[in-house]
């Protein structure tokens, strides 16, 4: 066995002992388990959107504990200022008495942040986050202060109760490499959770991924194989989301009035890249590129008033472009 393939072995084998690790708490809900440890093994932000009580914030903070990355909350509020997010400059005395300005480093200094209904913040305090997410960096006083890498942010939002919020811009949005929406458990996650959360035996999550794990698979991802074909297929999906484009299905040229751009298919790209690793396989296949698509267009999909007015959802948009883009690339380049 070469070098290469048992680097590939080691990352499936880091990545099935965190998820299980994961499992041991969290009930359920393993599609959006997998879909965020795509996003962070890719090295991406993302957006949860979900009712209140669907346990968002418990998933991120257990995902967190199964790896060594130091972690923080922020909620969110009309009231947060960008420097309680960022940290700020105090005056200090020294050892002689005199005065200098020290930098306390704020929340957005770890490793994992959970920003907690992000859309309650003002844009103000929005910008520095996103600044953070964009560049890896926070600005202060006209000071620069870079972000220890690996760096998430992981962002919850409430879909309903939008009173007194500041949604996100779309452009803005686009910083999210993906965006998850977490639905109700069923009847029988609902008992197991019950049986885990209620009674007197509570469950201790052991870190088992470390920094290094991290940036092993995310340097390692890139090595994965994408062919002309899945190159191809990734590309007519990114450019049937465009209505003015030529061929798009019949749904995106009635009820689509922005499409995804480059920042867009790089995403795609890097998840399908990641989801070929987690099952072991050094290319990307045509079903990476499908799984991955909807999470990752879904908030870069602008819809119009017609779509809102007859209950057209992104997802549905974006499941007849991601088989349309694979029919017209049947008869050519996918097989």
């Amino acid at each position: 066995m070469s070098d290469k393939e048992m680097q590939f072995m080691k990352a499936q084998q880091i990545v099935e002992d965190v998820k299980k690790e994961i499992a041991r708490f969290i009930v359920g809900q393993e599609e959006v388990v997998e879909q965020v440890l795509w996003s962070i093994f890719a090295g991406g932000h993302v957006l949860l959107e979900g009712l209140p009580g669907l346990g968002k914030t418990m998933l991120v903070r257990t995902i967190s504990e199964s790896m060594d990355l130091s972690f923080s909350r922020i909620q969110f509020t009309p009231d947060l200022m960008p420097a309680d997010i960022t940290g700020t400059m105090l005056l200090q005395p020294d050892e002689d008495g005199k005065q200098h300005f020290t930098f306390h480093k704020g929340p957005l200094f770890s490793h994992i942040v959970l920003a907690d209904e992000i859309n309650r913040a003002t844009p103000k305090t929005q910008s520095a986050l996103l600044e953070a997410m964009g560049e890896q960096t926070v600005t202060v006083m006209g000071e620069t202060k870079k972000l220890e890498r690996p760096f998430f942010v992981l962002a919850t939002q409430n879909p309903i109760d939008l009173e007194g919020t500041y949604p996100l811009p779309e452009a803005q949005m686009d910083r999210f490499m993906c965006k998850i929406l977490v639905g109700y458990p069923s009847k029988e996650e609902l008992r197991e959770i019950m049986k885990r959360t209620t009674g007197t035996e509570s469950i201790s999550i052991e870190k088992i991924a470390s920094i290094e794990d991290v940036l092993f698979l995310q340097s390692l991802s890139k090595e994965v194989l994408v062919s002309e074909e899945m190159l191809d297929y990734a590309i007519n999906i990114v450019a049937m989301t465009h209505p003015d484009a030529e061929a798009v299905p019949e749904i995106v040229q009635k009820y689509v009035q922005y499409g995804s751009g480059p920042r867009g298919l790089q995403s795609l790209l890097k998840m399908a890249k990641i989801r070929a690793l987690f099952a072991g396989r050094y290319h990307v296949s045509a079903g990476d590129v499908k799984q991955t698509a909807i999470p990752v267009l879904r908030h870069r999909l602008l819809l119009n008033f017609e779509a809102e007015a007859s209950g057209i959802q992104a997802d549905h948009v974006l499941a007849e472009i991601v088989e349309a883009a694979y029919t017209a690339g049947k008869g050519s380049s996918i097989s």
